[in-house]
């Protein structure tokens, strides 16, 4: 990956979270590094923070590139393909993060060998979760450099294309839904009486440290919640009313809501 010339289509935070890690990883340098970005200002402090090339040309920034990222909204996907089409070739990869455009749509418009990826923004931290897989003309080596790239994030786990918007639903679109639940907890704490700052930070700390929990003790979340749910006792209560007012429900319509955007975002 070191020698690997590495071009971003767009400079935005998913494209600083995925340059960030590979050069703290230390699976690239900044000297072979693009990033094309229409913002000027945008450009500049990518390049003053990370020391990589910054271009506000897409084409000769693809130009010789190895693997692109491709890191636009999926609207800008149609005119930065076509704007480097005549410079791509099969020898590229082509890495896309644009939410519900498939390998099939991106390869009609690049010949260019594609991996769709869905990463989450607590990459920012490297602790993100990306979906993968492959389109029609990857080979398994090309996959395997691609979670080496986003490993540099967090996780990986590889998905059928036909269950992509599922992972964007959950991981994907996920951490806003915890963002949403911090607020709702600190909310509620601030009016019960408890001050601003020390409900924002029982909170969050809260919720870091149960997902922690989670995560290192294996054990099954419901397992878990059992665990801290004594019969008669202030959680039961607390989840009881949370369920009454549809909690699992609002949950449930919410991944179904994203997942459905991201089929629309497809077409």
């Amino acid at each position: 990956m070191k020698n690997k010339q590495i071009t971003f289509l767009g400079g935005g935070h998913m494209a600083e979270a995925i340059l960030s890690g590979l050069l703290t990883g230390e699976l690239a340098v900044a000297r072979n590094i693009v990033v094309a970005d229409i913002a000027a200002e945008r450009r500049a402090w990518l390049q003053s923070n990370y020391g990589v090339e910054v271009s506000s040309d897409n084409a000769g920034a693809v130009g010789g590139a190895d693997l692109v990222v491709l890191a636009v909204k999926p609207q800008q996907a149609p005119d930065a393909l076509a704007a480097v089409r005549d410079v791509s070739s099969n020898q590229q990869l082509l890495v896309s993060i644009c939410a519900g455009l498939t390998t099939a749509a991106l390869e009609e418009q690049t010949p260019a060998r594609v991996v769709r990826v869905m990463p989450n923004l607590p990459a920012l931290i490297r602790r993100g979760v990306a979906a993968i897989c492959g389109g029609s003309r990857v080979t398994a080596g090309d996959l395997e450099q691609v979670e080496q790239l986003f490993s540099a994030t967090g996780v990986t786990v590889r998905v059928s294309e036909q269950k992509m918007n599922e992972a964007t639903a959950l991981s994907g679109s996920g951490p806003g839904y915890v963002f949403a639940f911090i607020e709702a907890l600190e909310a509620a704490g601030v009016g019960m009486g408890l001050a601003a700052d020390t409900a924002r930070m029982m909170a969050v700390e809260t919720v870091r440290g149960a997902a922690e929990m989670a995560a290192q003790t294996g054990v099954d979340p419901a397992e878990l919640r059992q665990q801290v749910s004594s019969k008669g006792g202030t959680t039961l209560a607390g989840l009881a009313a949370m369920e009454g007012g549809g909690f699992s429900a609002a949950v449930a319509a919410g991944m179904n809501a994203a997942r459905d955007r991201s089929e629309e975002l497809a077409r």
